[in-house]
């Protein structure tokens, strides 16, 4: 057994498999404990699908806790200038603050300000208003039931709506929350950040998440990025929080998923492999 990791970290299971109900997700888990994790974080959940709270106690069973994940989508997104529409988002939003209970998480991540893959045209500030403070209420909400609710910044290709740092934390103002925290990822980062480690101490007081992820999207020793100078940089800033380690390889996804992604290669031919060669990051 691997020497337990000294900070609270958690990996993206699709590494491993896109299908939490599936024997190689279940695999997985006695994985990521013994190599020193202490999260799993799961992929978007139907709120109303069967097997949630089976799932919950099968990932706690392991000895891990489980992050989940909100999405929107365009029938129901808080970002849109629909007010019906809005409104189901936040409905969205609010069923999935209850799966995450249900699921005995403490920590929702994902994009829950608009729609996950629409970087087609930049959205009209009030409706960027409109969405900070809707996704500050289900924060409020989450943090009542002892939920932390993060929002991922992703790429320009990804979202038109928040690509940085900066933008993330007009957000969290915007929202009127102090339940709100941000989570960025290495990989976003250097595609949109001039400086990654000035970013992240611009959004360290509203930081909830920091996640690790290759150029490549492979294993997290080899790519274009100095991870391991990355993080000790954010050390010497003070993050003190929960980390988080993302990879993908085709050949372990569920197609969709894989093509939604845009993952197109074999980056690794394992998960235990992904897993094993990010703790060594943080020994």
């Amino acid at each position: 057994m691997a020497r337990p990791v000294p900070v609270d970290l958690a990996c993206q299971s699709a590494a491993f498999t896109t299908d939490p109900f599936g024997e190689d997700f279940a695999r997985c888990l006695p994985v990521l404990r013994d190599a020193g994790y202490r999260r799993v974080v799961l992929g978007p959940l139907d709120p109303s699908a069967r097997g949630v709270e089976a799932l919950g106690h099968r990932i706690h069973d392991a000895g891990l806790a489980p992050i989940a994940m909100a999405v929107q989508s365009l029938e129901a997104n808080v970002m849109s200038g629909s007010p019906q529409v809005r409104r189901l988002g936040f409905e969205q939003l609010r069923r999935t603050v209850e799966m995450t209970a249900r699921l005995g998480g403490d920590q929702l991540n994902g994009v829950p300000y608009g729609v996950h893959g629409d970087a087609s045209s930049r959205p009209a500030e009030r409706d960027v208003t409109h969405a900070a403070q809707l996704v500050g209420d289900v924060a409020d909400e989450a943090a009542a039931l002892g939920i932390m609710m993060t929002f991922e910044v992703v790429n320009r290709y990804e979202t038109s709506v928040l690509n940085t740092a900066a933008q993330a934390v007009r957000f969290v103002e915007l929202s009127g929350s102090r339940n709100l925290r941000i989570h960025l990822d290495t990989f976003h980062m250097a595609l949109e950040e001039t400086d990654p480690v000035a970013a992240v101490a611009h959004a360290l007081p509203h930081l909830g998440y920091l996640e690790l992820g290759q150029s490549s999207r492979g294993l997290l020793s080899t790519g274009a990025l100095d991870l391991a100078g990355f993080l000790a940089a954010v050390r010497d800033l003070g993050y003190t929080g929960r980390y988080g380690v993302e990879g993908f390889s085709r050949p372990l996804m569920q197609e969709p998923v894989a093509d939604a992604l845009r993952i197109w290669g074999t980056t690794f031919t394992t998960g235990e492999e992904f897993v094993r060669d990010a703790a060594a990051l943080f020994a």
